[in-house]
C-alpha cells in the first residue's frame, strides 16, 4: 500500500465552498508514488472540484495538498515549509526537479511548470486546427521557450535551441508512436476520431514530464476496444515511465481492472478508501452507488453506518 509507506501527494482537511454551497468538505487522502489511484463516486459527489483544486483552477477554501517529487511526503518538512509561509522548497542541487510544494499555495502554471503535475479534462481540449505533431510540441512550450531566450536565441537559430526543438520533436514522436498516431502527424488533430483524440490528449501532457498525471473520465465515450487500448496505455505511463496517475472514472470496469487504490466521495465527503477489492464490498459504496426504496433507507444506513 504505497499511498500509506510512500506518499506522492498527501491530501488533508480539503474543502472548498462556493458561497453557501459546500462542493467538498474536510477530505483527506493519500496518492502513492507509482500508484494507479481511482477517485469515485456518484455524479456530483465533489471529484472535479477535488481535481481542480488540485490542479490550480480552484483555489481551496482550506485544507492543504502537499507533493514531493522527491522521496515520500515528510510531515516535519512539510510542518517547516507551512510555518515559513513559502509554496514550495526544492533541493539547490536539482532546482527543477526535486523538491516538496504546497500546491494549495501555488498558481496554476507553477503546479504544472515546477510540481510537474499535468491533467486531462472531461470535454477534450485539443487545439483541432493544429496538427497532431503540433499539439504535442506546443505542450513543451515552456522548456522551448527558456531554450530559445524567450524568443532572441530563437531568431538568431542559436545551437541551444536547435538542440531543444529536435528533442521536443522527438519526444512528440515517440509518445505519437506510442499510441499508435505516427503516420498520422500532420494530419489536423480535429480530425482523428474521438478514441484517438483522446489518447493524443493523453499523450501531450505526458510530453510535460509529469510526476502526477490526472485524468478526468479518460475512458468516457470509448467503445471496448478504445477502452482496452487505454487500459494498458495507463499501465505503460504508471510502470515504464516513473509517473503516477490519479483518475476520475465512472467505468468500474476501467477502475477494478487497473487501479492499485480507489477512494470514493459522496456530497464531498470520503466514504470509502482502499485496494478496488475491498471498496467494491463496502456497503456504503454499494448504498452510495446502488440506492435502495425509500422504505428501506434507514436500514441501509443503519448497515452502513451513515
Amino acid at each position: 500500500m504505497r499511498w500509506l509507506s510512500d506518499p506522492l501527494l498527501v491530501v488533508e482537511g480539503l474543502t472548498m465552498r462556493f458561497g453557501g454551497l459546500v462542493a467538498v468538505r474536510d477530505l483527506s487522502f493519500s496518492v502513492g508514488r507509482g500508484d494507479i489511484t481511482a477517485l469515485i463516486g456518484p455524479n456530483g459527489a465533489g471529484k472535479t472540484t477535488v481535481f481542480n483544486c488540485i490542479t490550480g483552477f480552484y483555489k481551496p477554501t482550506s485544507g492543504l495538498m502537499a507533493l514531493s517529487t522527491d522521496g515520500a511526503v515528510d510531515p516535519d518538512a512539510v510542518a517547516a515549509l507551512t510555518a515559513s509561509s513559502r509554496r514550495y522548497a526544492l533541493r539547490e542541487d536539482a532546482p527543477d526537479a526535486d523538491g516538496l510544494f504546497l500546491l494549495e499555495r501555488m498558481p496554476d502554471f507553477e503546479i504544472a511548470q515546477k510540481a510537474h503535475v499535468a491533467r486531462t479534462f472531461q470535454n477534450i481540449r485539443l487545439f483541432p486546427g493544429m496538427t497532431v505533431l503540433e499539439n504535442l510540441i506546443v505542450a513543451q512550450h515552456n522548456r522551448l521557450m527558456r531554450a530559445s531566450g524567450w524568443s532572441l536565441l530563437g531568431l538568431v537559430g542559436a545551437a541551444s535551441y536547435r538542440d531543444a526543438e529536435r528533442e521536443a520533436v522527438e519526444r512528440a514522436c515517440f509518445w505519437l508512436d506510442r499510441i499508435g498516431l505516427l503516420a498520422r502527424a500532420d494530419d489536423a488533430a480535429g480530425s482523428l476520431p474521438y478514441g484517438d483524440q483522446r489518447r493524443l490528449e493523453i499523450a501531450r501532457a505526458m510530453c510535460t514530464g509529469p510526476v502526477l498525471l490526472c485524468l478526468d473520465e479518460p475512458a468516457a465515450g470509448l467503445n471496448p476496444k478504445e477502452t482496452a487500448a487505454l487500459n494498458g496505455l495507463l499501465r505503460a505511463i504508471r510502470d515504464e515511465h516513473a509517473t503516477s496517475i490519479l483518475l476520475i472514472e465512472h467505468d468500474m470496469s476501467v477502475v477494478m481492472e487497473i487501479s492499485d487504490h480507489v477512494i470514493v466521495i459522496e456530497y464531498g465527503l470520503r466514504i470509502s478508501d482502499g485496494t478496488p477489492d475491498s471498496v467494491s464490498n463496502d456497503p456504503k459504496v454499494v448504498a452510495a452507488y446502488l440506492g435502495v426504496e425509500d422504505d428501506e433507507v434507514a436500514i441501509a444506513e443503519a448497515e452502513a453506518g451513515l
